[in-house]
């Protein structure tokens, strides 16, 4: 994985590699069997090369330690790991080039729990597994189950966490999410 990242830190495939200060591979656990994907790193990951240390990090970060977990112990990536201009939305060609990191860093890690923040990543991941996405305020919250060459991967989309600094109703759906987390991750591992 340390190969992947620093691989990660010097790609320049996409015009994003230009205009990064940091590339923001991911960081956390590389045994966790829980892994959190975003969708690309915002002006304080771009500033400190690591993934959710702005104000979305703070609310994940509550997040996981309402249900018991720290950063340390789980694997947090994003799709891509070059920061958008103005936080723009990765385009689909920047996701096409930049997200064979994120399969590596998946077939690596082998999670047994893939936890999509927004609807991006959603959309990547379910895909990736054989899935039809629908809109995240269908479906976050749900699991899916993926068998793969090393075993079944359940599959949970959740709300960016970023939703509750600009649509604070949906706080209690995310906290919501997360308590059913909680009783996943007691159940498979």
């Amino acid at each position: 994985m340390k190969k992947l990242e620093e691989r990660v830190k010097t790609c320049r495939k996409c015009p994003l590699g230009e205009l990064r200060t940091n590339a923001v591979p991911g960081s956390g656990s590389y045994e966790s069997k829980i892994m959190f994907v975003g969708e690309g790193p915002g002006y304080w990951e771009d500033q400190k090369g690591l993934p959710f240390v702005g104000r979305a990090g703070k609310v994940l970060d509550e997040l996981l330690e309402s249900i018991g977990l720290t950063r340390d112990e789980v694997y947090i990536t994003n799709i891509i790991k070059c920061r958008p201009p103005n936080n723009r939305d990765p385009t689909e060609e920047e996701i096409k080039t930049c997200s064979p990191y994120l399969d590596m860093q998946i077939d690596l890690l082998r999670p047994k729990i893939i936890v999509p923040l927004g609807r991006h990543s959603m959309s990547y991941i379910l895909k990736k597994f054989g899935f039809e996405p629908e809109p995240i305020s269908k479906i976050h919250g749900k699991t899916f189950e993926a068998r793969t060459l090393f075993g079944k991967i359940v599959i949970m989309p959740i709300y960016h966490p970023a939703v509750a600094l600009y649509r604070p109703q949906l706080r209690e759906e995310l906290e919501r999410d997360f308590r059913k987390l909680k009783n996943l991750l007691e159940d498979k591992l």
